[in-house]
């Protein structure tokens, strides 16, 4: 049976986490921002997005606690809250290409023909 703190802490992943990693951009955000602090010029030039998407995703970041920002002068810059987040990107990544390994191995098993 499933504890109830379990579920507690898993309804908060999700709803702070989970969610803010749903849409590609955001991933490719956090990635950049692991790279080097930008700000939302230089993070929307880099990642061919229009100033408005990076801006918006961003925000959304933030909010999450996945990007904190700072004021230089006229700029705000922004970076990662906490590297980890891209360790479990990494590990998710890793995750994702054994099980696209297993998938061709399969499909190349009922491919193979009888004889």
């Amino acid at each position: 049976m499933v504890s109830p703190r379990l579920t507690q802490e898993i309804t908060a992943l999700h709803a702070g986490i989970c969610s803010a990693l749903a849409d590609p951009n955001r991933i490719l955000i956090l990635y950049a921002l692991s790279e080097k602090p930008l700000n939302v010029s230089e993070l929307a030039e880099a990642l061919e997005m229009s100033q408005p998407t990076a801006s918006r995703h961003l925000n959304l970041l933030r909010e999450r606690g996945l990007v904190s920002a700072r004021r230089e002068g006229q700029s705000v810059v922004n970076s990662l809250s906490d590297q980890r987040i891209i360790q479990a990107l990494d590990l998710l990544r890793e995750v994702l290409a054994s099980n696209l390994q297993s998938q061709a191995a399969l499909a190349q098993t009922v491919a193979e023909p009888k004889e």
